[in-house]
């Protein structure tokens, strides 16, 4: 972790994408910018945290203790509390995720597949129906 370095809410703001990401925990800030592709959730998740306090979040999920012991490389200081806004930060002032990213297609294949696999097994069907009568 960064010696000492406080980061208010607008040092910590521009840091809202993909390829440069930084969320608030507990009080620290975290750049998570190269855990992006490992997140076992996928960056999704961690993009959904952007402009808040994510430390519920955080907390809901039920990390084990390896994860929480991870998160202290990415650690790179403190937040200073004083400067959050009054009113959460919209997510439309944030990018949105790109259709390029590995998470998007994960979950278009999650959905086409099963679809496809149904679709065959009908058509399957239907056809033996027709051969044998």
């Amino acid at each position: 972790m960064a010696a000492g370095k406080v980061y208010s809410f607008e040092e910590v703001r521009p840091h809202a994408d993909r390829k440069d990401c930084w969320l608030i925990i507990n009080g620290k800030v975290y750049d998570v910018t190269e855990f992006m592709e490992e997140h076992p959730g996928g960056d999704e998740v961690l993009l959904a945290c952007i402009g808040k306090d994510a430390t519920a979040d955080y907390e809901n999920i039920g990390h084990s203790e390896s994860a929480k012991e991870q998160m202290a490389q990415y650690c790179i200081g403190e937040f200073d509390a004083a400067t959050m806004p009054a009113k959460p930060v919209k997510v439309e002032d944030f990018p949105a995720p790109s259709a390029s990213s590995p998470g998007v297609w994960r979950t278009v294949l999650q959905l086409a597949v099963p679809l496809l696999l149904v679709t065959m097994a009908f058509g399957f069907q239907n056809f033996a129906n027709t051969e044998t009568e």
